[in-house]
């Protein structure tokens, strides 16, 4: 459209320009569902390899807690991937929400499609100047949050299981402590002291996202924004 729409304008879209939105609409719908999908792919290969390791773990009496530590560095690896593929997702399907909140809504509840805000203008100088919505830590906070520390937690808890039941109970903090070395060179502290870390790492990474989130919705008053 040739002139500039104004936020206090009302104005109304062309049969044409509605039909191009509607296509809009779709595409951006249908681009979130395949990076959603995606997203889903890399969290079924990080339960999946958790499986493997529980497997291999609780195999039997003697069986070597390691291979719960190293399926940790997979289960990075794949957040890694993920939160790559959640900042894609998360620019389509911020403006899928977008035309949602400001065309489509308008028109169910007011029965036109007049507006109030200057939300083509936004959607415009997003497609022009494409970029990320959320930054890489944001997106693995928000991963971690939504998926990940739940697969972290269950990592965390089966070793410590591992280690507190086979090759029989243990007796002593000592020997919980001793079961949790590594050869001859890393000793249980160390190995104990770096796991509390990292879980604990995650932990207060998904609960910095979150209060994030929350401070923002609040400071918008609900209303929508890209990102």
């Amino acid at each position: 459209m040739s002139e500039k729409r104004h936020a206090a304008e009302l104005e109304e879209f062309s049969p044409a320009e509605i039909g191009a939105l509607a296509h809009l609409y779709r595409a951006e719908v249908y681009r979130s569902t395949i990076w959603r999908t995606r997203l889903d792919t890399t969290s079924n290969w990080a339960v999946v390899t958790l499986g493997v390791a529980l497997s291999i773990t609780f195999s039997a009496p003697d069986a070597s807690p390691i291979p719960l530590l190293l399926v940790g560095i997979l289960i990075f690896l794949f957040l890694a991937l993920e939160a790559r593929r959640y900042r894609y997702f998360n620019v389509w399907r911020a403006r899928a929400r977008w035309l949602e909140r400001f065309f489509y809504v308008p028109m169910l509840r007011d029965g036109d499609l007049h507006t109030e805000t200057d939300w083509q203008k936004i959607l415009a100088d997003d497609y022009f100047y494409p970029r990320y919505h959320v930054s890489y830590l944001v997106a693995v906070a928000r991963r971690v949050r939504n998926n990940y520390l739940w697969i972290l937690l269950i990592q965390t808890a089966a070793y410590i299981g591992k280690l507190l039941v086979h090759p029989f109970p243990v007796t002593s903090v000592e020997s919980f402590i001793n079961r949790a070395k590594i050869g001859p060179l890393v000793p249980g502290e160390t190995v104990l002291v770096v796991g509390v870390l990292y879980i604990a790492c995650w932990i207060g990474l998904a609960v910095w996202v979150g209060r994030r989130d929350a401070k923002r919705a609040r400071e918008r008053g609900g209303l929508p924004t890209m990102g």
